[in-house]
């Protein structure tokens, strides 16, 4: 594979960068400190710059106003988002768009796509299920009658969902076949029961009961719920590595300065050797993020499906940014526990990140999985 970033790519990056550039990740009050989420909704200010700046169009196609770019950039603009804790349905938007864009109509492509790349329309996903454990595939069944479906069942942890305007969600069919449905948050017997996440963030859990979609809504194709998920799946591997990156600078610049003995921490060597640790770790989180991202881009053949790089990656991203953040707690000492110094925010997002869509164990089972289904030669 090609390590080399196109001029899109590298683009997207540096307008992310001054976008970000602008953010801190103590704008809200400490997740530590505070009954319930941090705030009632995600930060609109953010999102409206962000859509100025063309970056919410990046996975829609250039007839939708989009920039057509593919699961390596929007990674690449993830990665950095992450860096200062970006309070903003980045992730699920892209995930949305880019399978809305593979998998849905023509005019379902038109009615949203647009909307989306403007920021007028948040659109979110369900991908945890019924329990977080379950397949979430199998949290909701669906019921067609005619052209239209009823949705029933229960989706939990659902990211930003009392303040998006839609939900992309996975239901299974009676005959075992799995659809997406693109249901508005307004629609008749979906309810939400508010949830905090444990970075402090407003989560619901969505609750349908004889929710109606018509087929213009549902995206049938069996592929569509495979997209969705390995794009959430790579691009949580994407914030794990841009928040571990930024964790592991807060942590050299810390040790560089603080004294004990009247030299600086960093030149201690069971210091440097946890810190030396802790950068092996980021870049295998690195390099099997790009395998992965690169599968998803280029549809190359491997020994393994793309689903097996994928399951390699959260498995590092899972692993390395919990040992990441907790190595970063121990070099910092009792500074890192303080309330008024960001570190313990990106202690509790990380925690956030390592399970989502599933902790290394959940992909180190689908992994042997795989492996059994495809021996290497």
């Amino acid at each position: 594979m090609d390590f080399t970033f196109t001029e899109e790519q590298q683009a997207a990056v540096e307008a992310a960068q001054a976008v970000f550039s602008a953010v801190t990740p103590d704008s809200t009050p400490s997740p530590a400190l505070t009954h319930g989420p941090v705030a009632d909704d995600f930060d609109r200010p953010l999102w409206h710059t962000l859509a100025n700046a063309d970056l919410l169009g990046l996975p829609i196609a250039p007839e939708h106003n989009g920039a057509g770019l593919d699961p390596l950039a929007l990674c690449l603009v993830l990665r950095e988002s992450a860096k200062v804790l970006a309070r903003v349905p980045l992730l699920e938007s892209y995930a949305a768009a880019h399978t809305l864009q593979r998998h849905a109509t023509d005019d379902l492509r038109a009615e949203i796509l647009p909307h989306i790349t403007t920021g007028d329309l948040v659109v979110t996903t369900a991908s945890h299920g019924r329990t977080g454990h379950d397949p979430a595939e199998l949290a909701v069944t669906a019921h067609q009658d005619g052209t239209t479906w009823t949705l029933d069942g229960t989706h939990t942890a659902v990211p930003w969902a009392p303040t998006a305007d839609r939900i992309l969600l996975p239901a299974h069919t009676p005959d075992g076949h799995t659809l997406l449905a693109l249901v508005p948050r307004d629609r008749t017997g979906l309810t939400l029961h508010d949830q905090t996440s444990t970075n402090g963030e407003r989560h619901a859990e969505v609750h349908l009961d004889s929710v109606r979609t018509d087929a213009r809504e549902t995206l049938t194709d069996p592929a569509a719920w495979n997209t969705l998920r390995d794009l959430l799946t790579t691009g949580t591997c994407a914030l794990a590595l841009g928040l571990g990156e930024r964790v592991l600078t807060m942590t050299s610049d810390y040790t560089g300065k603080r004294e004990q003995f009247g030299f600086p921490l960093a030149t201690f060597q069971a210091v440097a050797v946890q810190a030396a640790d802790r950068f092996i770790d980021l870049r295998a989180m690195e390099s099997t993020l790009w395998q992965a991202a690169w599968r998803l881009t280029t549809g190359a053949s491997g020994p393994l499906p793309p689903a097996g790089d994928i399951a390699v990656a959260k498995i590092w991203a899972s692993e390395g940014v919990r040992r990441v953040v907790q190595t970063a707690q121990h070099l910092h000492g009792g500074f890192g526990a303080d309330t008024d110094y960001p570190l313990h925010r990106y202690h509790a997002w990380a925690k956030q990140l390592e399970l989502s869509l599933g902790p290394a164990a959940a992909h180190e089972e689908a992994l042997g999985e795989l492996l059994a289904a495809h021996p290497l030669s």
